[in-house]
């Protein structure tokens, strides 16, 4: 049994060697890989910061004086004046206590005017011995008790007539009216839980977002203050809730001095037309603020890989991979990084399949594959 064995697999070894001499195995080709050659270029990066959208001015209307609202003079989503009455609260009380009022000034001053003349009566009589001097003080008294009830009169019929017109309720400035959450006959008061409406100056539209503190210092650093980091910020984008971007540019005109300690981010605030009143206040949306990075190095994120929280990519040395560190800016459009150490002008690098390399790996780099990072620049 041992023989047959033995004879059975030099029989199948011979087999084998006379099949290799008859047709040896082809050797394996290079891979081919994307290969860029890295060069500089001014990139700008959009930024996206979510935003609220508020107008100009959002006036909560509430009444002065408390009554049945008797008429409305506005519907919702009106555009008003300055001035223009929005509704009348019940004038009928306050009439009357005007006309008491106005009787009282009346009746103060022919009070005032009898206590003239009963002065006068005893001052006359006093220059004649006629009267003591008791009684000509008590009729000076009494004409200042006149007059003084004459002006608390008066300040009383000032206080009607103003109550009496704040039943007429007027647009404090030109903007959109909101909600009408009262109707006619409801009884309002300058307690009430909620306004009556509100007017929104919606001619311009101030967007709303924040910056982390970290960026704020690094904006502050790059211009020297925040005067002229403000005054130096490029003009804004402003992305609707729907995907869409509004079709009008917006400028920032105010940051905030003070951080929020809660969140460690700063307000900054955005302007834009709105002639066409396509932004509504209480709306949100994303703030695109563009950063520009002159003569950077600029790589494809797919040509890279993180190992530990670094990033990596594969230089070709000599025709092969040579995996390098590098270091980014923070800010990335998610698509490339802007690289700030690690790289220099001219060297190549393995654009995509980075994956797949080790260490080493034989680099064939496919026709026309070299990408200078001014197109793609001009792709951004």
């Amino acid at each position: 049994m041992k023989l047959k064995f033995i004879q059975a697999v030099f029989c199948g070894c011979c087999m084998a060697a006379v099949a290799s001499c008859g047709q040896a195995p082809a050797p394996r080709g290079e891979a081919e890989y994307a290969v860029l050659t890295v060069s500089t270029a001014d990139v700008t990066i959009p930024v996206n910061y979510s935003a609220t959208i508020r107008g100009r001015q959002d006036i909560a209307i509430y009444p002065q004086v408390s009554g049945t609202v008797s008429q409305w003079c506005v519907s919702e989503g009106e555009v008003v004046k300055k001035g223009q009455t929005l509704f009348v609260i019940d004038q009928v009380p306050y009439k009357a206590a005007l006309q008491t009022a106005e009787a009282n000034v009346a009746a103060a001053k022919a009070a005032v005017a009898t206590a003239q003349l009963v002065y006068d009566s005893k001052k006359e009589l006093f220059a004649k011995n006629v009267v003591s001097q008791f009684d000509l003080s008590t009729a000076e008294n009494q004409l200042l008790t006149a007059k003084a009830q004459l002006a608390q009169a008066e300040a009383q019929r000032v206080n009607a007539a103003n109550n009496l017109s704040y039943t007429v309720v007027k647009a404090p400035s030109a903007g959109v009216v909101g909600t009408l959450p009262y109707r006619v006959g409801a009884l309002v008061s300058p307690s009430l839980p909620q306004p009556l409406t509100t007017v929104s100056d919606n001619s311009s539209m101030y967007v709303y977002f924040s910056m982390n503190e970290n960026q704020l210092l690094d904006l502050t650093r790059e211009h020297g203050s925040m005067e002229k980091a403000l005054a130096a910020l490029p003009a804004v984008q402003l992305q609707l809730s729907d995907g869409s971007f509004y079709d009008k540019e917006g400028r920032i005109e105010s940051i905030s001095g003070v951080i929020d300690p809660a969140t460690g981010s700063v307000q900054l605030r955005a302007v834009f037309p709105n002639e066409g009143r396509l932004l509504h206040s209480g709306s949100t949306g994303n703030i695109q603020l563009p950063y520009t990075y002159r003569e950077a190095l600029v790589v494809p994120q797919a040509a890279t890989y993180e190992l530990q929280d670094k990033i990596y990519v594969y230089k070709v040395e000599n025709g092969v991979a040579s995996s390098a560190n590098i270091t980014a800016a923070k800010l990335s459009n998610g698509r490339e990084y802007i690289v700030t150490g690690g790289l220099t002008p001219g060297e190549e690098i393995v654009a995509e399949g980075v994956g797949l390399l080790r260490e080493g790996t034989p680099i064939k780099a496919k026709p026309a594959a070299t990408v200078p990072a001014e197109q793609q620049a001009k792709e951004e």
